[in-house]
């Protein structure tokens, strides 16, 4: 008892027999498994792990990343196209335009010689674009804050729905609302900050009436459903824990929202806002409808003018010769360049922190 029984190499002997494998010497696994044909099994075939079964030369992996493939590309060929044409076209005006295209702030291009400048017009598109981002952020946070965090959850799915309705309603219907019946409040409101802060530039005196605070107002209307969807969306996806641990270190929810959900969702919120801005810079009719078509640079937002590139296509393109459509498309082509940038910047923001790119995934 108590001894540990001697093995042997041979069965009879009643020893506990010894492996064959274990017999081989070094290699001679390597070896046999070549002998069998098949090297990714040592044993020959006989059982254990195998090697992989080859990947098909086509299937349905490569036929998918192949189709995903041409559609990015057709994307970008399709950018280089516009690119392309819009060069092809404006550059003929360009070579005859007889002032300089980045600081002249007339519009002349159907004169003999042609005269026009991109300066009043790229000056009015950014200036309205910003005012109405200054107008439209604050409340679309709010707004997104509140459904996402204070509302119940059936009131929010409501209001969200009736918010995000308003990306729906065409641009043509602000624009004419905007002129017929907000053109009104928007002159009072004007000559009240003429009387109270006429002190500082922006506040000047009129005439009040179609001007750039007019168009900035309604495009934050405009602006306002896309910020508060992708912000409301943003600030839902912060983790639970981060909330549930800021509450249970004595944090009131304000506290939780400013040390949990916004740190978390600002690069979400800086990219809805990007993406809100060249909402913003494109806009067409709704600008045509509420500026006031004049070429100048001016700080005033009070007084009645103000032109933007997009509006000044509409306004101008029906009217133009060959110069004169050369001289809109070269308009349009520095259009395009701000807002490739802008769209751009946005998404260089989105996939700046991976953790919100996989969650928004």
């Amino acid at each position: 008892m108590g001894d540990t029984p001697q093995r042997s190499a041979h069965a009879g002997t009643g020893g506990t027999p010894v492996a064959t494998s274990h017999e081989r010497p070094a290699g001679a696994s390597a070896r046999v498994a070549e002998r069998s044909g098949n090297p990714g099994r040592p044993d020959g075939g006989l059982g254990g792990g195998g090697g992989l079964p080859r990947a098909r030369a086509f299937g349905a992996e490569r036929a998918f990343r192949g189709l995903t493939l041409a559609a990015g590309s057709t994307v970008l060929i399709v950018i280089a196209a516009i690119a392309i044409f819009l060069i092809a076209k404006a550059v003929p005006a360009l070579r005859a335009n007889t002032e300089s295209f980045w600081t002249f702030e007339g519009w002349f291009p159907n004169d003999n010689p042609p005269k026009f400048g991109i300066g009043a017009l790229a000056f009015g598109t950014v200036l309205s674009s910003l005012l109405a981002l200054l107008v439209a952020v604050p409340v679309a946070l709010g707004i997104a804050l509140y459904l996402s965090h204070y509302a119940p959850r059936r009131l929010g799915n409501s209001l969200g729905f009736l918010i995000d309705l308003l990306a729906a309603v065409p641009s043509v219907v602000f624009g004419l609302w905007g002129r017929d019946y907000f053109a009104g409040p928007v002159a009072d409101l004007s000559a009240w900050l003429n009387r109270y802060f006429g002190w500082i530039p922006i506040f000047g005196e009129g005439p009040y009436g179609s001007s750039i605070l007019l168009g900035s107002v309604v495009l934050a209307i405009m602006v306002l459903p896309i910020v508060t969807s992708l912000s409301r969306e943003v600030f839902r996806q912060t983790p639970t824990a981060n909330e549930e641990a800021a509450l249970a270190l004595g944090a009131t929810r304000w506290e939780m929202i400013r040390t949990a959900v916004l740190p978390y969702g600002r690069p979400g919120v800086i990219a809805a806002v990007m993406l809100g801005l060249g909402r913003a810079l494109g806009e067409t009719i709704a600008l045509a409808l509420t500026l006031g078509s004049t070429y100048a640079i001016s700080f005033n937002i009070l007084e009645a003018g103000g032109n933007s590139i997009a509006a000044n296509i509409a306004n101008r393109f029906g009217e133009a010769n060959d110069t004169g459509r050369g001289a809109l498309i070269a308009s349009g082509l520095v259009l395009f360049a701000i807002t490739l940038i802008v769209n751009i910047t946005a998404r260089a923001i989105i996939y700046r922190r991976r953790e919100f790119t996989e969650s928004a995934a």
